[in-house]
């Protein structure tokens, strides 16, 4: 049962007992949410939200204005801006104590379904983002949500700042509101419209999926809903400013969505979110997104029912549903093994090979707003980058992939042998030579002396092939 601690966190330290009861220990770590482990120094979303304001303000409202004639110079202030705001050092932090939690954490399975609800909730690479934004929305409005239930988690995140920007929720206003009438068309001189970004992407991505069977009319009327939802837009901070119900765009009269009818106002987004968690398909959808996370490209019925019933008897408590996931992983572990995403296989190997990985909170630290960060202080971002798996920047608003087929390209293959050599760079004085990774592999693995024969028997010159060869190796792979 050793390939369960890699299954459901990220494997098992040197420094760390091997857990006599896998099931219990991963279990004894879904009811709570400890203080995330990071010494540094930790911003909070609205510290970065005003550097994200001085970025955008400065470029858009300044420099584009300013050298509107000179490409040379707007390039060279626009950098000059970057370091202003940290645009390059933001992203490179919160993946540190992202990787930090799941390394060294005493709660690493709740770590990892913490990264799997960030991506659930995607915000997709776009508008700078990823540089100032999304790292700090999953740990203010994620991560403080895992013991909660899913309705509120939907309900927080669907109101947040983050999710309200990435979907444009703000441009929406309803044909009915009373800034349609009014203010919409003094300003823009046209009909006042809806925005269908965020209601589509709740009801597909969110909660009930495709398989309900909602029609663009339920899209249209759940945008009608969420109107008035917006950021609080100035000329100082443009659309930086705190979420706000705005009554003014929202939509008159009664909605349908699904058959059911909602009347007007602020309360009816609580009402229509209440509903759609509690919806059939809902409860599956979630259940087969833990199970292909966490088991399986293709989960059974059977597979998905225990984390189903969990969800509907305790009204979608989250802790309820992980430990259904959880022991169904436990229980389906000896005849499935999931291929694992670039930045999971890339923590494994950082904790199962004691690597000094991330960089230390004393290293993040050093870094001073307005200069250029370290090539050090950057690595978090860059590795990721290059094995094409940057946490906060998935393409689309589904997030990244979790079927095993969209990771086992030749291209992405080649990427983890370089960064598998490249993490010898990584490794502690004393930990590399064959005790050491007879120790780490008995740990991890059920048939170590296979993996080690491997290991030995196969390595030419360097000292570095050793770690190319087993992270690398089938068997690590896969989880």
């Amino acid at each position: 049962m050793k390939n369960y601690f890699r299954k459901v966190a990220f494997g098992i330290s040197p420094n760390e007992e091997v857990p006599s009861d896998p099931l219990n220990w991963a279990l004894n770590q879904l009811d709570d949410i400890p203080k995330l482990s990071w010494t540094g120094k930790i911003h909070s979303e609205k510290e970065l939200r005003k550097h994200y304001r001085d970025w955008v303000y400065g470029d858009r409202k300044v420099l584009r204005k300013k050298y509107k004639d000179n490409k040379t110079l707007y390039k060279t202030h626009k950098d000059i801006l970057r370091h202003k705001t940290g645009q390059k050092f933001w992203e490179s932090l919160e993946i540190s104590i992202r990787h930090n939690e799941g390394i060294n954490s005493s709660h690493p399975v709740l770590a990892k379904l913490w990264m799997f609800w960030g991506n659930f909730f995607a915000i997709s690479e776009k508008d700078f983002l990823a540089n100032y934004s999304t790292g700090p929305y999953q740990r203010e409005i994620i991560r403080p949500n895992l013991n909660q239930s899913f309705e509120k988690m939907v309900y927080d995140v669907t109101t947040s700042w983050a999710m309200i920007h990435h979907l444009d929720n703000s441009e929406s206003a309803g044909p009915k509101s009373v800034t349609a009438s009014e203010e919409w068309r003094r300003r823009k001189k046209e009909p006042a419209t809806i925005n269908e970004n965020h209601a589509r992407e709740l009801l597909e991505l969110h909660t009930v999926s495709p398989k309900a069977g909602y029609s663009q009319e339920d899209v249209i009327q759940l945008a009608y809903i969420m109107t008035g939802w917006q950021q609080r837009w100035s000329k100082k901070n443009l659309e930086t400013g705190n979420v706000w119900f705005n009554s003014e765009y929202h939509q008159r009269g009664k909605k349908i969505v699904l058959g059911k009818e909602y009347k007007k106002g602020k309360k009816s987004l609580a009402v229509v979110i209440k509903d759609l968690v509690n919806h059939p398909n809902c409860r599956d959808f979630v259940a087969d997104r833990l199970c292909r996370y966490l088991i399986t490209d293709e989960p059974t019925k059977e597979m998905k029912q225990p984390i189903i019933d969990a969800f509907k008897k305790t009204d979608g408590h989250l802790p309820a549903i992980h430990k259904a996931a959880i022991t169904v992983a436990f229980n389906y572990n000896k005849n499935y093994k999931k291929f694992q995403t670039p930045e999971n296989w890339f923590i494994q190997i950082a904790k199962i090979a004691d690597l000094e990985w991330p960089p230390s909170p004393e290293t993040m630290a050093s870094y001073e707003l307005g200069t250029k960060p370290t090539r050090k202080q950057r690595l978090p971002e860059k590795i990721l980058e290059r094995l094409g798996h940057p946490p906060y920047r998935p393409k689309q608003p589904n997030g990244w992939s979790d079927y095993s087929d969209d990771w086992l390209s030749p291209e992405l293959l080649i990427r983890r042998l370089v960064y598998a050599d490249r993490s010898y760079a990584f490794t502690k004085p004393k930990n590399d030579n064959k005790e050491f990774y007879h120790k780490i592999i008995s740990k991890n693995f059920d048939e170590p002396e296979k993996i080690l024969d491997y290991v030995f028997k196969n390595m030419v010159h360097r000292k570095s092939e050793r770690n190319v060869l087993l992270f690398n190796h089938p068997e690590f792979l896969k989880a």
